[in-house]
């Protein structure tokens, strides 16, 4: 065995140990699709989940296909013609060979992950061929301009001499996916019963906190793969020989977990504050607020820098989603603006500001790249709010962007797919108590989804 070892050159075993870490870290990134369906499908009433989880399927399945044959190449064109690179393929992917399928792979969980969170901020409401069209543009075109700008080579990647810091997607997956999802909402209006006459705003709870709070986990398990995966070279072979670079993949955990933590408990307490009582989901949104707010930062900022930017993040996601509700009266189901969207923005724009050195201590990283990381989440938020817009508005004019009334009534399960996913609460649309126990006569009685017996829809919300 020692011979065989001696005879291998260590080049090609350091290639080998890269490609196999990139693959084990996708597949962990490609299992977070698992939390944001079980995430999302807690927030929705009951009538509402097997469409959510269908969303959260066919977001996979054929977005990965769009994003190979078609956002692949856009990318690597908007990346070669905005940064004056020489030529590109646009089906370069295609014909990749092994290591650049891995490539190829590893960009593509990225990119789902951005396409799914859009279906949480219309969940409820949305035509499944609107949504369905929305995230083969998405995959083929608009989240594909956003990686050519940036980590294709496009112009943001060296403007001004620095360049736009955005390690693992903060802002060009999360916040991208963040905004779109807002867009969207606002374009497709608010669910019937979110608002009354006088423009209060009513609450429509999620049929299953205990979904909510496991897809949250799962989430906070894949991110070490989204994080710490994208430290894609994890043992490099020189004069030294071959050299394993763990003192990257520490910092990068550590700056995770601590605005994974610090994300939590400034949401737990805002929620205490502004509610009287903890609550258990909006820590949870704080969680995954203070992941994605460290998400482009872990590498370049101190261990302390991470922990701030998760608190303060986390303290933003309750504000945030009410600012979103009642003061912009969009109907964001899963509060994907305020988790995805503000977090990753306002912590794309904060690294230079608690920087690191590369000796580790701390290091202002200049006005330069102050003003760069402003630059760069405004036009990756411009571009998003338009493309979407005008994406929706084609969709709206050819098929429709939301279901009738009679069918958002009935529930999605019912209307688009003719399923129920909780069947033994009742049949043909009876209402039955929570136990299943009898037939809901009396006003006081709770549904399954939330909603009580005999009123109007907006007579559901508590």
């Amino acid at each position: 065995m020692s011979t065989v070892a001696l005879q291998v050159d260590p080049a090609v075993l350091a290639e080998g140990v890269n490609l196999l870490w990139v693959l084990v870290v996708t597949f962990l990134i490609f299992f977070m699709h698992a939390g944001f369906a079980m995430l999302e499908a807690g927030q929705v009433r009951s009538k509402n989940v097997a469409n959510q989880l269908t969303k959260n399927l066919l977001t996979w399945s054929i977005g990965v296909v769009v994003f190979f044959l078609i956002g692949a190449g856009i990318s690597s064109m908007v990346g070669s013609l905005t940064g004056g690179g020489g030529g590109y393929s646009l089906f370069g992917t295609l014909s990749a060979g092994s290591g650049g399928w891995v490539s190829w792979l590893f960009g593509a969980v990225f990119a789902m992950t951005a396409a799914t969170i859009v279906s949480g901020a219309v969940a409820g409401r949305a035509k499944l061929r609107a949504y369905v069209t929305y995230t083969i543009l998405l995959a083929a075109v608009i989240y594909p301009v956003v990686t050519g700008l940036t980590w294709g080579g496009g112009f943001l990647a060296s403007v001004m001499g620095v360049g736009f810091k955005d390690f693992a997607g903060g802002m060009i997956v999360h916040g991208m996916g963040g905004i779109a999802g807002l867009t969207a909402a606002y374009m497709l209006g608010p669910r019937i019963g979110r608002y009354n006459d006088d423009g209060t705003s009513n609450v429509i709870p999620g049929h299953s906190l205990t979904f909510a709070v496991l897809g949250t986990l799962v989430l906070a398990f894949g991110w070490y793969g989204f994080n710490v995966g994208t430290q894609a070279t994890i043992v490099t072979f020189g004069d030294a020989g071959v050299v394993f670079n763990g003192s990257a993949l520490g910092r990068v955990a550590l700056v995770t977990t601590l605005g994974m933590g610090g994300g939590g408990v400034a949401a737990m307490a805002v929620s205490a504050l502004w509610q009287g009582k903890p609550d258990p989901l909006w820590t949870a949104n704080g969680i995954l607020a203070g992941l994605v707010g460290v998400t482009g930062a872990v590498p370049h900022v101190t261990w302390w820098g991470g922990l701030l930017i998760g608190l303060l993040v986390g303290a933003l996601v309750l504000p945030v989603f009410r600012w979103t509700v009642d003061s912009l009266k969009i109907d964001d189901v899963c509060g994907v603006f305020a988790v995805h969207g503000a977090a990753g923005g306002i912590g794309t724009i904060l690294i230079p500001v608690v920087g690191s050195a590369d000796g580790g201590g701390y290091e202002f990283l200049g006005v330069d790249q102050l003003i760069m990381q402003i630059v760069g989440v405004g036009v990756v938020g411009t571009w998003t709010v338009l493309a979407t817009m005008a994406a929706l508005g084609i969709i709206g004019a050819l098929v429709g962007l939301r279901v009738s009334e009679e069918e958002e009534e009935a529930g999605l399960d019912i209307s688009e797919h003719g399923v129920s996913t909780y069947p033994e609460f009742g049949q043909d649309g009876g209402a039955v108590s929570a136990d299943g126990g009898k037939e809901v006569t009396h006003p006081d009685d709770v549904r399954t989804d939330g909603g009580s017996c005999c009123g109007s829809p907006g007579d559901s919300d508590e």
